[in-house]
């Protein structure tokens, strides 16, 4: 059941079909983030579920996404995490401190 699909470097694998449509995303091997389409609202969390929400959307899909909007929102959630991810490097950087390293 389970599918791969290839953005910007990411690796998006489904999990679940549907009700809920999820995915674990990884990049260099390691989970950075984890997708999910329920009742009508897709959140992206990283680095992994139960963490920093840092996307959210309203799709028209309920459980899943409709066919003419899943690549939409996937790559959305991608540019999501690539912020996200940038964001977490700089700040480590500024601060000179040791945190989670998130690839």
């Amino acid at each position: 059941m389970k599918q791969l699909l290839y953005i910007k470097d990411f690796k998006i694998v489904l999990t679940c079909l549907a009700c809920p449509e999820q995915y674990d995303v990884f990049k260099q091997g390691r989970m950075v983030a984890y997708l999910r389409l329920r009742h009508g609202y897709f959140s992206v969390q990283c680095p992994d579920v139960c963490c920093k929400t840092v996307y959210e959307a309203e799709p028209e899909g309920d459980g899943m996404f409709n066919q003419n909007e899943r690549m939409k929102y996937l790559t959305e959630a991608i540019m999501a995490i690539k912020k996200y991810r940038k964001y977490q490097q700089s700040r480590r950087a500024k601060h000179g401190t040791e945190t989670t390293k998130y690839y």
